[in-house]
């Protein structure tokens, strides 16, 4: 071998040995997406920003402590129109404040931008509308202390802080977020969790605010140790739109610290595909690492994503960011959101146009939080279309109709045989519909209903015998059931 084919066998040897050390890359994962200049992907930064050198703009504090929230501010990022201006002169307006990232994703020129209706004022937002509210779930109603919402039987929503990192127009606790003279302090954290302490129907925890990924760090651990502290409380979640507006919080020191608070889950609150960067997409990545499952919810809202496209866009967009899409919220009735509002057959409209069209994984649950206070109420498209006493008739997405052959013979479950159904969670006074069909009691009565029908009859008559409407083996309103009827052997005879 001469010396030419040695050095040509060495230089190949060297090209194999590169090719196995450089590491390969997915391109699929959003998360290790590359720029044009091969280092990992960016989104725009706003023109005043582009000196800005990357340790400040990359540092979470710098993005808080410079954030933007007058007229004079906005208006060197953004080409206002004059209702813009309108809102962010009003003097009573709900609280303005953009990160310099968040307020680079809005396209200077457009006003219809879907990123831009969301964090900048219209002048419409003083405008009044039939049913608005300042608390329209009624939360602080049903809130047994400061910012502790016990609506549900075995869960709870914790408010542990005002502050969020930027504002939506259309909070829903809008009353008291952004507020400082509003927000929660150590002693309204500790008379919450002296309140889960002695609540033992309670498993899971909902934190939320204001946003606590905006508290100060030890502060914010603080409250999850309390929590897990506590030995009734499985389940903890998060509910934060940090993420979204500044995914340079989630960094590796707050990932450590989460992941040892397990199980802990995180929802975030994407409404648009074009919130969801580069910097989102390593900013879920580390807390999909840190072991926490990602859910989102939505809100559906006029001018931003009342679109079956522009939703189908974005579940798609989520599920490859390994986010699970979990609700789409109806806007609620709540004050300076009006101009949001859709119908209800809109959302139908949009989950029609997801089911069976995408993954089933990818479809969220359309619900309207009930005004008043109800929770959240499941809507979707009817695909049952009739049925009988042996058959269902079923409809698909596509139009296609089919029916379901009932079984003859089922035998149906022995609820005293059942561990499961012998030690189950009890939930007083709130198994609604769900305690009908367990036979707890046979009808619900509306609040007033036994005075209403006594038609102002104080004693009752000769008639009005309370056990006369005692049903067997059901639970009823007034009075003891009375036992089940026995079960009769064949061929035997019931005596009366």
């Amino acid at each position: 071998m001469d010396a030419q084919e040695i050095k040509a066998a060495v230089a190949h040897q060297d090209a194999l040995t590169g090719a196995v050390a450089q590491p390969w890359v997915n391109p699929r994962d959003p998360a290790q997406r590359l720029g044009p200049d091969g280092r990992p992907a960016v989104s725009r930064r706003a023109p005043i920003y582009e000196d800005v050198p990357d340790d400040k703009w990359n540092d979470w504090r710098w993005q808080l402590s410079h954030r933007v929230n007058d007229l004079e501010e906005i208006a060197r990022v953004l080409d206002l129109t004059d209702e813009e201006r309108d809102g962010l002169s009003a003097p009573d307006k709900f609280r303005v404040d953009i990160t310099p990232y968040f307020i680079s994703l809005i396209d200077p020129d457009d006003p219809n931008d879907p990123i831009r209706r969301q964090v900048i004022p219209l002048g419409r937002e003083q405008q009044a509308f039939t049913a608005m509210m300042e608390d329209s779930l009624a939360e602080d109603r049903h809130s047994p202390v400061p910012g502790l919402v016990h609506r549900y039987p075995d869960r709870v929503l914790m408010l542990v802080t005002t502050q969020c990192a930027s504002y939506c127009r259309y909070c829903t606790r809008s009353r008291i977020v952004g507020d400082p003279t509003q927000n929660f302090n150590r002693k309204d954290h500790e008379a919450q969790l002296e309140y889960l302490r002695r609540t033992p129907q309670v498993r899971d925890v909902l934190i939320s605010g204001g946003d606590g990924l905006t508290l100060a760090p030890k502060l914010f651990e603080s409250i999850l140790r309390g929590l897990r502290e506590i030995p009734h409380i499985e389940i903890i979640r998060i509910g934060s739109r940090v993420p979204v507006f500044l995914p340079q919080r989630i960094d590796d020191e707050l990932c450590a610290m989460l992941e040892q608070y397990h199980p802990l889950w995180i929802n975030l609150h994407f409404n648009h595909p074009n919130e969801i960067t580069p910097e989102v997409s390593r900013a879920v990545d580390k807390l999909t690492r840190a072991g926490l499952p990602v859910g989102n919810q939505s809100v559906l809202l006029a001018g931003v994503n009342d679109c079956v496209n522009v939703q189908r866009e974005l579940v798609h967009k989520l599920v490859e960011n390994r986010v699970r899409p979990y609700y789409l919220y109806q806007c609620d009735l709540v004050e300076g959101s009006g101009h949001f509002r859709t119908p209800v057959g809109k959302g139908l409209e949009i989950i029609e146009g997801l089911r069976g069209h995408t993954s089933g994984y990818a479809v969220p649950t359309y619900v309207i939080d009930a005004p008043g206070g109800g929770g959240k109420i499941p809507v979707m498209p009817n695909y049952l279309i009739s049925y009988s006493d042996h058959k269902i008739v079923l409809r698909n997405y596509e139009g296609y109709i089919t029916t379901y052959e009932e079984p003859l013979e089922y035998k149906r479950h022995d609820k005293a045989a059942c561990t499961s159904c012998r030690n189950t969670r009890p939930e007083p006074g709130q198994s609604g519909v769900h305690g009908l069909l367990q036979g707890e009691r046979m009808w619900i009565e509306p609040k007033g209903f036994e005075d209403v029908h006594l038609r102002g009859n104080v004693d009752a008559h000769r008639l009005q015998r309370p056990d006369k409407w005692v049903p067997y083996g059901v639970g009823a309103i007034e009075g003891t059931a009375r036992p089940p009827l026995a079960v009769l052997s064949a061929g035997a005879v019931q005596r009366w």
